[in-house]
């Protein structure tokens, strides 16, 4: 299987629910929710793509022949490259159904580890959703990073203990998704955490705990200093709100605010390798990518999230060869040119 026929068969699969674009950016599915537009004017979505292209790279060629090191570690392990599958839920709303919530699961989440890459795996308004995933978490090792929604701690800390059984290396709660739309029509309520939420949570466990959807300096200080492993930069793929700016453009002020002993990941638009260096010259340690996953998956399925996986590998290589970057602490501001 070629990435190009992953990519023809996700388009008969995915209709019309998604068109599999030659870019994912917004346009055509603005404001389809449920689907995979983004919310209202799908503008939340579509800035992330114009600010990604907007970044321009230096290009730099003069240097020695070495090998290029794209490995990073998180969660006390390394991995193979600094960007991971980014949480999806909710294959029969979002999609077509074509896979079933734990199929999808298992297609990123072995397709990633297949690459020594990482998989967040997600929640949903399902009462059967998040145990579904367990099995697939324990036989993968423990390496993917389940994502719960904000609900009651109460029910949230009952999650962890499952996932403590279940071998996770880590967990994070997306409290971007407070205002999503698929789980108030499902009547399952979610909430904004406080700092003090943030910090039982931290306390109910060892594992490391990332907080997902957040989008100022002040919020970042918040977590860090309600013990959180770090975050994640997230607008919800502008499906919470449709006036937020670009993940990336609030990333440096972030990195400013928060230093360099707190683990900071970022998604929104991520598309290519050139991308991921972007965002990495930024200020971020990793990078998610969501929605280009979630059409290999349905293309290829474990075949095709690895093929993906391998095409931006390829790519990131190829443009920290061009732009003097063994590796990725060498990828600095100066790398490009905003």
């Amino acid at each position: 299987m070629t990435y190009d026929e992953v990519l023809k068969n996700a388009k008969e699969v995915l209709a019309p629910k998604c068109r599999v674009c030659p870019v994912c950016n917004g346009i055509a599915c603005k404001g389809e929710i449920p689907g995979a537009g983004g919310k209202g004017n799908g503008r939340g979505f579509t800035v992330c793509r114009e600010y990604l292209d907007s970044i321009k790279i230096n290009m730099d060629a003069i240097h020695e022949p070495y090998e290029i090191d794209t490995g990073v570690e998180l969660f006390g392990k390394k991995f193979a490259v600094p960007f991971f599958a980014a949480p999806i839920g909710g294959m029969p709303f979002n999609y077509t159904g074509y896979l079933s919530e734990t199929e999808y699961c298992e297609a990123v989440v072995y397709g990633c580890r297949d690459c020594n890459s990482l998989a967040f795996t997600g929640d949903g308004p399902k009462d059967d959703y998040f145990p579904s995933t367990l099995p697939v978490i324990r036989q993968a090792g423990g390496v993917a990073i389940s994502t719960i929604k904000p609900w009651a701690n109460e029910k949230i800390i009952a999650q962890i203990k499952m996932l403590e059984e279940a071998g996770a290396i880590g967990f994070a709660v997306d409290v971007d998704s407070a205002a999503l739309i698929n789980l108030k029509l499902m009547g399952k309520p979610v909430n904004p955490k406080s700092p003090a939420e943030i910090s039982e949570i931290v306390k109910s466990t060892k594992m490391p705990f990332i907080v997902k959807g957040v989008m100022t300096p002040a919020s970042a200080l918040k977590c860090k200093q309600a013990g959180a492993y770090g975050i994640v930069v997230s607008n919800h793929g502008g499906r919470v709100m449709q006036d937020t700016p670009a993940p990336c453009s609030v990333l440096p002020q972030i990195r400013k605010a928060v230093g360099s002993d707190f683990k900071v990941l970022v998604d929104g638009g991520i598309r290519s390798g050139a991308d991921v260096f972007k965002c990495l010259a930024l200020g971020a340690d990793a990078v998610l990518i969501g929605r280009p996953y979630a059409i290999a998956a349905h293309g290829g399925r474990r075949e095709g999230v690895k093929l993906y996986t391998q095409k931006i590998k390829e790519e990131l290589e190829e443009v920290m060869m061009m732009s003097d970057c063994q590796n990725l602490k060498d990828i600095t501001i100066d790398k490009i040119i905003l």
